[in-house]
């Protein structure tokens, strides 16, 4: 499906993922992405979170990686594990201006987004333009996109500390700087299992309420996430209706539209099923 796209990934490729909080049962393990990660060559790469638990600490954030499997099977780059942050300009932008990323993003000509496509407690929904913004932040940028820019230090930080529509619109700002980065080399492959409502960051998180639904892959990161949802609301699966709760409960659909509004990608699309 990535060589459908006609897209050929140039010099070293980072494969962004989530590489799955201590205790959660639905991230998508190394084995089920060993195929494409192994054809790109790439280099499987993570940021520390902004919140407790075992991701948020570069020793800790290695040793889970490596108990989940990732270090056995492919090279590991924690992109935010030393200091300074690498500084992406948002000129456009609508919350945010800058956007803070692991510096090591610049060892990195193109990007293939392996996205688990899943509810968010926060987000509503989580897929490409998740992975963009809050996956590529580091520890500091993930709590500067919570609060809409007023803060970079992650303590006191929990949840969202500015307006729901605010961090949506912060989180789809941050994905256009990444975006605007690699220039056009990227790859984005949305993976329609385990879908929970809750993220793979979730310790403890809900089991599945919908049947497995496939994988979608693009080279525009709107479109794809934006394809997810339609998918979503067009199936007859009847947990649905607690996902999508879960999505309009938190107006995940904002972040595409505000993606969208920002130029990087379209709402419009053609589904081609191979």
């Amino acid at each position: 499906m990535y060589r459908l796209t006609g897209k050929a990934l140039p010099g070293k490729t980072a494969a962004k993922l989530h590489s799955g909080e201590e205790g959660n049962q639905n991230f998508l393990r190394p084995q089920f992405w060993k195929p494409i990660i192994d054809s790109l060559a790439a280099t499987v790469v993570e940021c520390n979170t902004a919140y407790d638990g075992a991701r948020n600490e570069t020793a800790k954030h290695k040793e889970l990686m490596k108990k989940h499997g990732w270090e056995k099977y492919f090279n590991i780059d924690i992109m935010d594990a030393e200091g300074p942050d690498l500084e992406l300009p948002i000129p456009g932008g609508k919350i945010i201006r800058k956007d803070y990323v692991g510096k090591n993003l610049v060892r990195y000509d193109s990007m293939v987004v392996l996205s688990h496509f899943k509810g968010h407690p926060m987000g509503g929904y989580g897929g490409a333009l998740k992975q963009l913004s809050i996956g590529c932040a580091s520890s500091a940028g993930k709590a500067y996109i919570h609060s809409g820019g007023k803060q970079t230090a992650q303590e006191g930080l929990w949840g969202n500390t500015c307006g729901q529509d605010d961090f949506l619109e912060a989180m789809a700002d941050a994905a256009s700087a990444v975006v605007e980065f690699f220039k056009g080399n990227m790859v984005f492959v949305n993976v329609m299992k385990n879908m929970s409502v809750d993220c793979d960051c979730c310790a403890v998180a809900e089991d599945p309420c919908l049947q497995d639904m496939g994988i979608l892959v693009s080279t525009d990161p709107v479109a794809v996430d934006q394809a997810c949802i339609d998918r979503v609301y067009g199936s007859n699966d009847p947990g649905k209706a607690h996902f999508i709760e879960r999505v309009e409960s938190r107006h995940g659909i904002h972040t595409i539209e505000a993606a969208a509004a920002l130029g990087f990608g379209s709402r419009e699309y053609e589904l081609t099923e191979v």
